[in-house]
């Protein structure tokens, strides 16, 4: 059985690793063909609020840094696609088995249907554990990594025309705080702090042009212009060279308000989740966001139970192309159902876990229907 467990696994995790460098090819092709008109272009820098000087700054956006790029694209899209990948180099060295009657042999050796199973399932959990490396250390170091170099040569890192919009609970009043960008080397560009008491007035407002996470409880703040209002109705108003802001807003907090939800790691959907919460604010799109980060890697065992029974198919002449198309077409289904069951969730108000755990549980229940008729049945 240690032999024939060898034999599948190896055959397995060989097929997995061709289909996706094939995916990853042709994911990297159309990336680099999508920063073509990019390259020549001159690098620039917000001088101010939101705003891109039209200056050169420093060497243009080049093919070594579009190759940069793109190779730093390469672990969130091997995150996307392991689950694709597994179920379509399974499937194919399933039927493949099947075509030249080895897993015939294989089953008279003693590899019967539950041994087959648990066989492919270690395998899946070697699939699912990459996949969850890659999903919360390598995916969100990496792409964070690249639209930072990104926005060195195209400006700062912004989140549509009002900026990320975040907010904090002290003891003495709460704080809402608008960032317009990030800039390449993860500095704050044009900040707005509005500082209310706990009856809800208004006490100050802050305005920045630049700031920098300090440590874990601060913001160093540049070119600040500051308004206070205090109870006797007098507005006092001030202009600092620097000033600094004690918060518990940290880096992260402001990376999870800009960039995509689902580039973070699951630590990081947790502690913002946590501070979204204690702060009441809606919460839901990351919830789903950490519970589809838990619950992706756990589809890599989905997609091999699913291929286990095209190992039973019985037949010679016919080729295995057909059952490899239905493979990838089954992975795409699975891709957007994924996606589509995220939206619906967050439209509806479904809990949040069962919106991430849906796809997975119906082609589970898929795989072990397949599983039970064809397999024990027949």
């Amino acid at each position: 059985m240690r032999t024939l467990r060898r034999l599948i696994t190896a055959e397995v995790a060989v097929a997995v690793g061709f289909v996706t460098l094939a995916f990853l090819s042709m994911f990297s092709f159309f990336d680099l063909v999508d920063q073509l008109p990019a390259i020549g272009r001159p690098a620039l820098a917000n001088t101010s609020l939101g705003q891109v000087a039209g200056a050169a700054l420093g060497a243009a956006y080049q093919l070594p840094q579009a190759l940069t790029y793109v190779g730093l694209l390469i672990p969130t899209h091997l995150y996307e696609l392991l689950p694709i990948t597994v179920l379509i180099g399974t499937i194919y060295v399933m039927t493949r088995f099947a075509q030249s009657s080895e897993f015939t042999i294989l089953r008279t050796s003693g590899l019967g249907p539950w041994r087959a199973l648990r066989t492919l399932l270690w395998t899946g959990v070697g699939f699912a554990l990459l996949t969850f490396v890659m999903g919360d250390y390598l995916a969100p170091w990496a792409d964070r990594t690249a639209q930072l170099l990104k926005a060195r040569y195209e400006g700062n890192l912004t989140v549509g025309q009002s900026g990320a919009w975040l907010k904090e609970k002290q003891a003495y009043g709460q704080f809402a705080v608008n960032v317009s960008a990030l800039s390449s080397d993860n500095n704050l560009v044009g900040i707005r702090i509005y500082e209310f008491d706990n009856q809800g007035r208004l006490v100050s407002f802050t305005r920045a042009e630049s700031g920098q996470f300090e440590d874990d409880d601060a913001w160093q703040l540049s070119k600040v212009a500051r308004t206070e209002f205090n109870k006797t109705n007098q507005v006092d108003r001030m202009g600092l060279d620097q000033y600094r802001w004690r918060t518990t807003i940290t880096a992260d907090m402001v990376s999870a308000a800009v960039l995509r939800p689902d580039r973070m790691s699951t630590l990081d959907l947790f502690y913002y989740i946590r501070h979204l919460n204690q702060n009441n604010q809606a919460a839901d799109r990351y919830e789903i966001e950490f519970w589809k980060k838990v619950f992706y890697p756990i589809s890599c065992l989905v997609m091999v139970v699913l291929a286990l029974p095209f190992a039973y198919l019985h037949f010679r002449t016919s080729g295995i192309s057909g059952y490899v198309f239905l493979g990838v077409m089954v992975g795409i289904s699975f891709f957007f159902l994924n996606i589509l069951c995220g939206y619906v969730g967050e439209i509806r108000r479904w809990e949040p876990w069962i919106t991430a755990a849906l796809p997975g549980s119906i082609y589970m229940l898929i795989s072990l229907s397949a599983f039970s008729w064809l397999v024990l049945r027949r």
